[in-house]
């Protein structure tokens, strides 16, 4: 089952935290980066794509290194809305970073500047939509929506701007 499909049965589960209002304010966010910063909409989902990776990425290692448990750990403190730079800075080194934000400003043709500048609101958005398959109860009974996009095998299926259009779609 793909990401979307784990998203969706996470907001028609009223036993997990996703909701609609959720979805709603994540795709809200990102209008706003994009309204923000002067740019298309394509691009921040983009953008977004290639975060997504990164933070799969990131989270595949810290999984393997300290266990589910330090990753659902991750994803709980840095989920969000807004601007959070520690959540950068808990998954990325500073190389890295620098290396996502020209991954970035190369395939879309973003400044640098602005690209370093949203990354502290895409990597908490990103986190935020994988928390949605959190249980209500807070109890230890398993993240789907997490564990589908860590055991993605990296083909492409699994997309989080994709994922994000579809949660638009169905929202409308």
């Amino acid at each position: 089952m793909g990401l979307f499909d784990q998203l969706l049965n996470a907001v028609n589960d009223p036993g997990q935290q996703a909701n609609p209002d959720q979805l709603s304010g994540l795709l809200n966010t990102v209008q706003q980066l994009s309204g923000n910063n002067g740019i298309d909409p394509a691009m921040v989902n983009s953008a977004l794509s290639i975060v997504g990776n990164q933070v799969r990425s990131s989270l595949q290692n810290q999984r393997d290194n300290g266990g589910g448990d330090q990753v659902q750990s991750l994803v709980n403190q840095f989920a969000g809305m807004g601007s959070n730079p520690q959540a950068v800075n808990a998954l990325f080194s500073s190389n890295q970073v620098q290396g996502i934000v020209q991954a970035i400003a190369q395939r879309t043709g973003l400044d640098p500047n602005m690209v370093q500048g949203m990354l502290p609101t895409l990597v908490p958005l990103v986190l935020n939509m994988l928390q949605g398959g959190n249980s209500v109860q807070g109890d230890r009974g398993g993240n789907p929506v997490l564990n589908t996009f860590l055991d993605a095998d990296n083909d492409g299926d699994v997309d989080v701007a994709d994922a994000m259009q579809m949660a638009g779609r169905y929202l409308r």
